[in-house]
């Protein structure tokens, strides 16, 4: 790759602007993998899909979990999505423009840059430079044009350098396809996404730099066993890797997950009292454990299950 500071932000806003875990999920399951992260055949497709219904029992939407960046030709459907999808009447999803590139750039140019920042390699523990070195190497990538460029922004950057997948397979983009006749919301949006990162402390956004250069070099394998996860609905590697590596950090794991958890279920909430049944389509790794969407609106008195 050879990458101009226009391009190392474009590639950053191609993974924040789809969802920004989905960047990081990789590196907190390097913190947990205890054996080969390879993809042999197995069982069928089965990401996670729930059916949310009223105390009475009548159903008022689905959810199910998404992952934002797929290779060509994976096969992900299901008969029960299928249904869902038909039986839906709008789209709730993280982010809803996900293919006005230039607007995204900008969003993310404005909240990521900041002057006169320390060199790159000042904002990490001395240990990691020469990891730092090589990360930057393999992505053709120069110090100088991180110079302005805010820790957190820059840790988006150089956790894609070793992704795999296309967004334009990621099933939240496939959905949004399919709903151009149907209404589609977003619950947060690519600015809110930003600002998210943006208002972690500088501790936070070393702590994630740091981990992110730790992780790298077993980033795309651990990749590749999240993807099979997500494909096979295996809640509890999911929800491990919701406890590991970036998010075992209790403030990291509060801004990126928890607290938009709570955001999204008092969003959500009000929606599932309207007449139109929503499906909402999020990161799969949202749904599950006690903190998850889930969780979160059985509390509420909704009955939710798993559709297989």
């Amino acid at each position: 790759m050879n990458i101009g500071l226009g391009a190392g932000i474009c590639r950053a806003v191609r993974i924040a602007a789809i969802g920004m875990l989905a960047s990081l999920f990789a590196v907190a399951l390097a913190g947990c993998s205890n054996g080969p992260a390879d993809e042999p055949i197995g069982p069928p497709p089965n990401p996670l899909l729930y059916e949310i219904a009223s105390a009475d029992g009548v159903v008022e939407g689905w959810m199910v979990g998404t992952i934002h960046s797929l290779p060509d030709g994976t096969n992900w459907r299901t008969p029960a999505i299928e249904a869902a999808a038909d039986d839906a009447d709008l789209l709730i999803v993280e982010i809803a423009a996900l293919d006005d590139g230039a607007k995204l750039a900008a969003t993310f140019a404005q909240a990521a840059r900041t002057p006169g920042l320390p060199r790159l390699d000042r904002r990490i523990p001395a240990r990691l430079a020469p990891a730092l070195a090589d990360l930057m190497d393999r992505g053709d990538l120069n110090p100088d044009q991180f110079a302005a460029m805010e820790t957190w922004a820059a840790a988006i950057t150089l956790a894609q350098i070793d992704a795999e997948g296309d967004p334009a397979n990621g099933v939240d983009r496939a959905l949004i396809r399919e709903f151009a006749a149907r209404p589609v919301r977003e619950l947060e949006g690519a600015r809110a996404q930003f600002a998210i990162f943006d208002r972690l402390s500088e501790t936070a956004q070393r702590g994630l730099l740091a981990a992110v250069v730790t992780g790298a070099g077993g980033a795309k394998a651990q990749a590749a066993k999240l993807r099979r996860a997500w494909l096979i609905g295996d809640e509890k590697v999911l929800e491990t890797a919701t406890r590991s590596g970036i998010l075992a950090d209790p403030a990291l794991r509060d801004a990126l997950l928890v607290q938009r958890n709570r955001d999204w279920t008092a969003a959500i909430v009000p929606l599932l009292q309207g007449k139109p049944k929503p499906l909402i389509a999020v990161g799969a790794a949202h749904l599950v454990g006690t903190e998850g969407l889930a969780s979160a609106l059985q509390a509420q008195g909704y009955r939710v299950r798993r559709l297989t």
